[in-house]
């Protein structure tokens, strides 16, 4: 009878086991799948970059492009260097933050661990595919370099400066717009101005100077023997209009919320400076810009500008040497975007708004500056800038040996346009309140 009963039992308690082993097998999660889970989240944050014919060295656009990558995917995304961002705020600062989340990172690491499964493909999400090659879109108007510029195999390749008239007959108001060069491979950044031929004066500033700034240009024989005064290397001449685009590795096209838009004049003449690097292989460059025009005239004009110091001289061996600059505002303004730009000593970019009645406040720190990710930092919600605040940038240099970018640490570096030379450059998009408007 005991026995019969012990076997009773451990039959029983295997049948309890088995039954609630088969519960808790019913409830283990899935492994996530790269249709499902996978995709929506590269598609909504890499394929920008990860898609053929754009800068990164693969596509990651379907299942079978991304499988073999899948490890690779993983360690990038868990330690945080892809997708790369920079920038240390809170997630929702700004409109273009690439960060995953820590969910996000998760789905991603528990399919590598899953063995990658491809899963049902009627779960794949609609690729965001650029039309032809263009982040905003089809563009209303696209105008091209007139003529291919051809970019040597080796040596050092100077700013080159081109112009591009857009023909207009009315004045235009550009809703997107976006840079798009023609060959990847060599071309390093591209700056769009934009210049009225028919304008009687330039425009009032909106903001000013603050300290440091370009240096006074030195005076230069010219051909008849009287002196002209001439820009330092890696700053554009006086007659190319204002900033309008700017494209670099890691930056997003622009595309403005609704009743905001740029305004071209009528007759607007555009100037490209490319900033090409050899990498030897001869090329042919022949870039681009696309423009998408307001439907309606907009209720706020959209204005791209910079502020630099260019008068610095960093020391040979500097491991932390900083570089300030500053802009003064006399108006009530909006600031959309900032655009921080060293290049290889940069390590870091700190900006700070300093309010009249002295409180103050940083609006983008960049602890960990990239030269290989230049990236246009887009507010979700644009700062408000009372007339008479002050926005401060200071950049730090490593020019010591350390730097393992570093091309030269035995020399003292000073402004220039070569990726061996240095800039404290910022790029700034904002809009200006309304007369009589007080900026909170």
């Amino acid at each position: 009878m005991f026995v019969r009963s012990r076997r009773w039992l451990a039959a029983g308690t295997v049948g309890t086991v088995l039954v609630l082993g088969a519960a808790v097998f019913a409830q283990a999660p899935a492994t996530p799948t790269f249709s499902k889970d996978v995709a929506p989240i590269l598609y909504k944050n890499c394929v920008s970059c990860h898609q053929p014919g754009n800068i990164a060295p693969m596509s990651l656009l379907t299942y079978d492009q991304a499988r073999p990558f899948a490890r690779s995917i993983k360690a990038k995304v868990v330690s945080g260097s892809m997708p790369p961002w920079h920038a240390e705020a809170p997630v929702g600062t700004f409109s273009n933050d690439r960060r995953l989340t820590d969910a996000e990172k998760d789905v991603i690491a528990k399919w590598v661990d899953g063995g990658s499964p491809q899963g049902d493909a009627q779960d794949m999400p609609r690729a965001p595919k650029a039309v032809d090659g263009w982040e905003i879109g089809k563009p209303d108007l696209v105008l091209t370099m007139p003529t291919p510029f051809q970019v040597a195999e080796s040596g050092e390749i100077d700013y080159q400066y081109i112009e591009i008239p857009t023909n207009f007959t009315e004045d235009k108001w550009v809703s997107a717009i976006e840079l798009k060069p023609g060959a990847l491979s060599v071309v390093h950044h591209i700056l769009a101005y934009a210049r009225d031929p028919n304008a009687t004066a330039p425009p009032s500033p909106t903001f000013k100077p603050v300290g440091p700034s370009l240096p006074p240009r030195p005076a230069q024989p010219n051909a008849q023997g009287a002196g002209q005064q001439q820009q330092p290397r890696g700053t554009p001449p006086r007659n190319v209009g204002v900033l309008i685009a700017t494209t670099a590795p890691g930056t997003n096209a622009m595309t403005w919320e609704p009743g905001q838009a740029m305004l071209l004049k009528a007759g607007t003449i555009l100037t490209f400076q490319l900033h090409y690097t050899a990498n030897g292989k001869a090329a042919s460059d022949q870039s681009s810009i696309g423009l998408i025009f307001a439907k309606e005239r907009p209720r706020q004009e959209v204005h791209s500008s910079a502020f630099v110091n260019a008068t610095f001289a960093i020391p040979p061996g500097a491991s932390d040497y900083k570089i300030d600059s500053a802009i003064e505002f006399n108006e009530n303004a909006r600031i959309l975007a900032l655009f921080p730009h060293t290049h290889l000593r940069g390590r870091s970019w700190e900006y700070r708004l300093v309010y009249p009645d002295g409180r103050s406040e940083v609006v983008l720190s960049v602890p960990h500056y990239d030269f290989n990710w230049q990236t246009y930092y887009q507010f979700a919600k644009p700062l408000s800038v009372p007339k008479g605040a002050r926005l401060e940038a200071s950049a730090k240099y490593d020019n010591s040996a350390a730097n393992r970018s570093n091309p030269d640490p035995k020399i003292e570096v000073h402004w220039g346009e070569q990726t061996w030379e240095e800039m404290q450059y910022s790029g700034i998009t904002f809009i200006v309140d309304e007369p009589g408007r007080t900026a909170n």
